[in-house]
């Protein structure tokens, strides 16, 4: 019986020991990490850390200062799993505050794109530093990328009631408020902005989106020229760059824009790169570089299969390998694009060229039926043809255009062809009119017949 109590009491002892050894030793090991972090010797830190839990996983005091060392080295991928841990088990206010804890996590989670927790974060942020503008500012933002402009709007101007000169907030505001059509307030928050702080240049970003709607094309690129100094806007002003010299035909310095927007994203991670991509392409198709646009929209199918048109574009142009007609139609040269429109009136429709003009969109044409003996005559039948390439479908105006034109000639009948198909309205409006609007099919069919 006595050597039975002995050895209850001899448990009890042990325990008591291991508690008040894990109560007295590891305080003072984990009391060590931060300070370890602090003279920059993080790799000790994280070594002790990672001591610490192996002996208790649920110390999350010590999961929060590995995730503190593991920012220190850059390695914010490691970071970002002690910190979830941390926020999902810990109770704040053990040697945690909270306020730095979330102040540091939801940038972490920013960094990886995880916005919905990012906001959770600074929502909470808000209301326990709510005389913090910069917390405000942030919600807004996030807002705004999910398009919840009203929730943005109410949070940037909470921001800048906070602090009269946060610029950023100021010149978000603008571009809201212009989104909206309050064009005059929207001016007066941009230039407030840049009056602020000229040297935050991501505000000249939104000037740049404000005069290129505006459709002030230089002042845009100026603007948008100094936007690049700021690295966060850097590649989304690049590509506003471009899109301007897009949208004003001058297509080489619109590529070169958009290659240069490409290639500061080494690891082709981010979103707006399928956005340069997507312009690149327009800027080869436009360019009659068909094969190039197709590599870019390929390597957009892959990253995302829905984004904008694309898989409609890579369907439109699958035909080009096997009809070799359709792609000299769509890739020759202006000089030679008359001379397969020609060809093709010729050969295919069976008619007596009488007129072969080159146009911006392509080529017009007028003709008379061969087997009319009488086209030498004063009283041509004449018929009117138009071949188009350009990327777009054509729309009702190129059809009131096409019939004005035709009357002036005192033609009898048209045929417009498109690579590209037409709008809804121009077909509703070409109904029970003499013209006869041809797509890519038969388009395709006529150049073959040409070909022959």
């Amino acid at each position: 019986m006595l050597i039975i109590i002995i050895a209850i009491f001899a448990v009890v002892i042990i325990s008591l020991l291991i508690i008040i050894l894990k109560n007295f030793v590891s305080p003072k090991r984990i009391e060590a990490v931060p300070r370890l972090i602090k003279q920059g010797k993080t790799q000790n830190a994280i070594k002790i850390a990672k001591q610490i839990l192996a002996k208790d996983p649920k110390n999350y005091l010590a999961h929060y200062y590995l995730g503190k060392a593991y920012i220190k080295e850059n390695r914010t991928e490691l970071a970002v799993i002690e910190y979830k841990n941390v926020n999902d088990n810990a109770l704040f206010g053990e040697g945690i505050n909270e306020l730095s804890f979330r102040s540091e996590y939801s940038q972490l989670l920013l960094k990886y794109n995880q916005q919905n927790e990012a906001l959770k974060n600074f929502l909470l942020l808000t209301k326990l530093d709510p005389q913090n503008a910069e917390n405000f500012y942030q919600v807004g933002r996030i807002y705004e990328d999910q398009n919840r402009y009203d929730l943005a709007l109410g949070f940037m101007q909470k921001c800048a009631l906070l602090d009269k000169k946060h610029a950023k907030a100021h010149a978000e505001i603008g571009l809201m408020l212009y989104r909206t059509k309050q064009f005059n307030e929207a001016k007066k928050e941009i230039d407030m902005a840049i009056k602020l702080s000229p040297e935050t240049y991501s505000s000249y970003y939104y000037l740049g989106k404000i005069l290129k709607d505006a459709k002030d094309l230089q002042g845009a690129i100026k603007a948008f020229e100094k936007a690049q100094r700021d690295p966060d806007v850097k590649q989304k002003a690049i590509i506003e760059h471009g899109s301007c010299f897009m949208i004003a035909g001058r297509i080489d310095n619109a590529l070169v824009d958009f290659q240069r927007a490409i290639e500061l994203d080494k690891e082709g991670t981010q979103s707006e790169t399928l956005y340069a991509r997507y312009f690149l392409a327009a800027c080869y198709e436009k360019s009659r570089k068909i094969d190039k646009a197709i590599e870019q929209w390929e390597v957009i199918y892959k990253k995302n299969k829905g984004f904008r048109d694309v898989s409609a574009k890579l369907s439109e142009y699958k035909d080009l390998q096997a009809n070799d007609y359709l792609k000299d139609y769509l890739t020759c040269s202006n000089e030679e694009f008359p001379i397969i429109c020609r060809n093709a009136t010729i050969k295919g429709l069976n008619l007596q060229v009488l007129s072969c003009d080159q146009k911006k969109w392509g080529c017009q044409i007028t003709g008379v039926n061969k087997s009319d003996e009488s086209w030498m005559a004063v009283r041509k039948q004449v018929i009117f043809i138009r071949f188009y390439r350009e990327p777009e479908p054509v729309e009702e105006a190129q059809i009131h255009e096409s019939l004005d034109t035709m009357k002036s000639m005192n033609s009898v009948k048209a045929f417009l062809f498109s690579s590209s198909g037409f709008n809804t309205a121009a077909k509703r409006y070409a109904e029970n009119r003499p013209i006869e609007l041809v797509e890519k099919q038969k388009l395709e069919a006529l150049l073959s017949k040409a070909g022959e």
